[in-house]
């Protein structure tokens, strides 16, 4: 199978265990009425949330612009994975993690009119989900790959041939 095919494939099972998770968080934390589940005492818990809005609940209410957003940003990340022609690992797994997150709660958006968010770390106010892992994985891989592997590329570009001195 070629890297791009299977890159394709494996945000599609991502996406896959993002809505199977969130639908046992539905399962479980909401329609049961639990609504918060402790994890590892004082570190972890699981607190059903629905975010309206973007990541940490920024521009709440606004799912429509956020939905039209990441449906282009999701199109351009799969542009990306077929035509973009130096890839490395960083940036096949980037793109791949990135389009997945993407997807994951772009399909939240569209079925439900939130995302479901659930896990809390207990020293971080914010409460976030699979997806948003993703991103975020696949963000830190996209600067790598701009790093080391963008930034090496652009230094041998820019580097003058050796000179010969005339010498044997």
């Amino acid at each position: 199978m070629p890297k791009k095919l299977l890159a394709l494939a494996t945000a599609a099972v991502l996406v896959c265990i993002d809505q199977v998770v969130k639908g046992l968080v539905m399962e479980n934390l909401r329609d049961s009425g639990i609504g918060k589940m402790e994890v590892i005492p004082g570190l972890l818990e699981f607190a059903y949330l629905e975010n309206t809005g973007a990541a940490f609940g920024l521009f709440g209410g606004m799912t429509w612009v956020i939905t039209l957003l990441t449906a282009l940003v999701a199109l351009g990340l799969a542009g990306v994975l077929v035509f973009y022609k130096k890839h490395s690992a960083f940036s096949f797994f980037s793109a791949t993690l990135l389009l997945a997150g993407g997807v994951g709660n772009l399909i939240d958006r569209i079925l439900r009119g939130y995302v479901v968010d659930f896990i809390h770390i207990t020293f971080f106010p914010y409460i976030f989900n699979v997806a948003d892992c993703f991103v975020t994985i696949g963000a830190i891989l996209l600067v790598c790959h701009y790093l080391y592997v963008m930034r090496s590329e652009g230094k041998a570009l820019k580097e003058p041939p050796p000179q010969e001195d005339g010498s044997l």
